[in-house]
């Protein structure tokens, strides 16, 4: 039996001439400082233009979801990362606030077609977040770069 070639899309890491906003949680705030250095030195890196990106910032993860999607819906942004850090503590709430805020970003980016790259750390510890953010941030910023151009190859 022949097997036929078939077309991949590579990912595509530019980020010029790409308007992004950033979401991030003031809850676990050195965290989030952490996370965001990562993701703007990442965006500069692959060609962001700083005047492009809008940060706002939110009480906590859980009214991060609420900001994407208002965020999503001004048509003002080609992608959109979210940041922050729950940390477990001694009670339930942990779950509560890591499950609810992730599927409420899964939700903004699966209802506007906005893609939104999730960089909310969930960690044991303040250590294991600290090891973390700044990859994670650099992490977020090539997501939601790569898929802008993944989502504009499947419209051309």
């Amino acid at each position: 039996m022949a097997t036929k070639e078939f077309k991949e899309l590579d990912p595509q890491y530019s980020a010029a001439g790409l308007r992004f906003g950033i979401a991030m949680s003031r809850f676990n705030e050195d965290i989030g400082a952490g996370l965001l250095s990562g993701a703007t030195d990442e965006l500069a890196k692959l060609g962001a233009d700083p005047d492009q990106v809008v940060l706002v910032t939110v009480p906590g993860a859980l009214e991060l979801p609420l900001t994407l999607q208002a965020m999503a819906a001004s048509g003002r942004f080609d992608a959109l990362i979210a940041l922050g850090c729950v940390i477990r503590g001694e009670t339930y709430h942990f779950e509560i606030v890591s499950n609810e805020s992730a599927r409420g970003i899964i939700d903004v980016q699966l209802h506007t077609g906005v893609p939104v790259a999730n960089a909310v750390l969930t960690t044991e510890n303040d250590d294991q977040a600290l090891v973390r953010m700044k990859q994670k941030g650099r992490e977020a910023a090539q997501c939601a770069v790569e898929m802008v151009h993944l989502l504009r190859a499947f419209k051309s």
